[in-house]
């Protein structure tokens, strides 16, 4: 119990010091970032979840940091699927490119609470009745099948459910005031269009985490290893925002990638059972399948529509 401990304070310790020093140091005044910039920090993050998995492997052993690795390229890659509607989002409500890093950084802020919570529950659930496994692999498995047999959908922000609500309580302004989220009108304080892009985003993810978190658990049931996987994910989220916004559409097979992922760990933990999928053939799968579904949208890319 006081290496599990002395591991949660380490970590929340270095994301501590990582995202101060991302928003204190490297964004103290808003920018828009160039696609050299945001190359660079998305390898700092991935080098960084290098890192915290070669440190698993130096504590704990070779199984939990696979099963981190695993949960990190699902989290990652359904992070990255994910990207485009952020885009849309950003392009619906017209944010300046300057103010989007900042509505991102916040999301994130709220992630990290909301995921904690979706973890606690879940890992609760399974201890707790068995047959909840079952439910999640199914759904997984569901999720998979829809994902790959998807029409392309048009994502409407105006139909977001939180949207909604907050409109029917709050007072909203018509212009960006900087990037502020709030200002006083008249003494009385109104929402910016940045709060409603920041409400969006948040609910938005809140939709995400209930699709990556049981293909995490799914992998493994240890708490730590399904939040830290999904923090580190997330973290690096807002610089491939801003590095893979204008080339989300050359990953166009990516989506049949993630829909065999999802399909498989849903499998894996249907049969979980009957027969345990070792973690390291796990983790060789979803690397495969990734990489066909990339290296195939590349080969092949997106046919142009004409006129």
């Amino acid at each position: 119990m006081e290496g599990q401990a002395l591991a949660w304070v380490l970590f929340g310790v270095v994301i501590v010091i990582l995202m101060a020093l991302d928003l204190g140091v490297l964004d103290r005044r808003p920018a828009v970032l160039t696609l050299r910039q945001a190359l660079a920090r998305s390898a700092i993050w991935i080098c960084a979840a290098g890192a915290f998995a070669a440190g698993i492997y130096l504590w704990h052993g070779s199984t939990p940091a696979a099963e981190f690795s695993a949960g990190y390229l699902v989290e990652l890659s359904l992070s990255v699927d994910n990207l485009f509607v952020f885009l849309v989002i950003f392009g619906y409500f017209r944010v300046p490119r300057e103010y989007q890093h900042k509505a991102l950084f916040w999301g994130i802020i709220g992630a990290l609470i909301l995921r904690g919570l979706f973890i606690v529950m879940g890992v609760a659930l399974l201890q707790s009745f068995h047959w909840i496994g079952y439910v999640f692999g199914a759904f997984l498995v569901f999720t998979g099948l829809k994902m790959a047999f998807r029409s392309d959908e048009e994502v409407n922000p105006e139909r977001n459910f939180a949207l909604r609500i907050f409109r029917m309580f709050a007072r909203v302004t018509k212009e960006y005031d900087r990037d502020r989220f709030f200002v006083k009108k008249e003494r009385l304080l109104w929402a910016t269009p940045l709060f409603v892009v920041l409400l969006v985003v948040e609910s938005s993810d809140l939709v995400f985490a209930v699709d990556s978190i049981p293909a995490v658990l799914a992998i493994t049931r240890d708490p730590f290893i399904v939040y830290t996987s999904n923090i580190f994910a997330i973290l690096g989220l807002r610089s491939m925002y801003f590095a893979l916004a204008g080339l989300m559409p050359l990953f166009h097979h990516l989506s049949y990638g993630l829909a065999f992922v999802l399909a498989f760990v849903g499998v894996k933990m249907l049969v979980a059972d009957i027969y345990p999928v070792p973690i390291w053939a796990a983790l060789s799968v979803i690397a495969v399948a990734l990489a066909v579904s990339i290296a195939s949208s590349l080969i092949w890319p997106p046919e142009r529509k004409k006129g």
